[in-house]
């Protein structure tokens, strides 16, 4: 099961679900220990901040951190749990969600789990340029854009609210 949180429920997130895995999503200024209970080789930092075009003096996602966000989530041997967070659980964090649970049920509906994702978090906004770039690499045609669109922003919220996204 993914599990996405905000930074700062991270630590209760990880120790709640007996999660093994953590990816965080978050500026690069922004320094996150490695929770308890995760060795630090099943923590992936990618850092980039929350823009969805090139803004002067910020580093926006890129194409590296996809992969390496993929490569990541092809390791995880769903035993235990992953957690995915950024700052607010909004935006980075359910992008990276959605684009893990694509990558993990490559035959899957791309509707079907942004509506998934929505249901499970009213406020979810997921990263647009995460979410573009994961369907160019993982091959949906748009479909992964064009559903996240559908579902549309989500509720204004200044911290998501911790949620179970199933990947089966």
């Amino acid at each position: 099961m993914l599990h996405v949180c905000s930074l700062s429920k991270l630590p209760q997130t990880v120790a709640s679900t007996g999660a093994k895995s953590v990816v965080t999503l978050i500026n690069a200024e922004m320094e996150v220990e490695t929770p308890s209970g995760v060795l630090p080789d099943r923590h992936l930092f990618l850092a980039f901040n929350d823009i969805v075009d090139p803004v002067a003096g910020l580093v926006p996602a890129s194409e590296e951190h996809v992969d390496r966000l993929l490569a990541f989530i092809e390791t995880w041997d769903r035993q235990e749990p992953l957690v995915i967070h950024c700052w607010a659980g909004i935006s980075r964090s359910t992008a990276g969600a959605y684009v893990a649970a694509c990558a993990l049920n490559p035959d899957a509906d791309e509707y079907q789990l942004a509506q998934t994702l929505r249901e499970r978090s009213p406020s979810a906004t997921p990263n647009a340029r995460l979410v573009a770039m994961a369907d160019k690499k993982l091959g949906r045609e748009g479909r992964m854009i064009d559903a996240i669109r559908k579902i549309g922003r989500g509720a204004n919220a200044f911290e998501g609210t911790p949620f179970a996204m199933p990947i089966d």
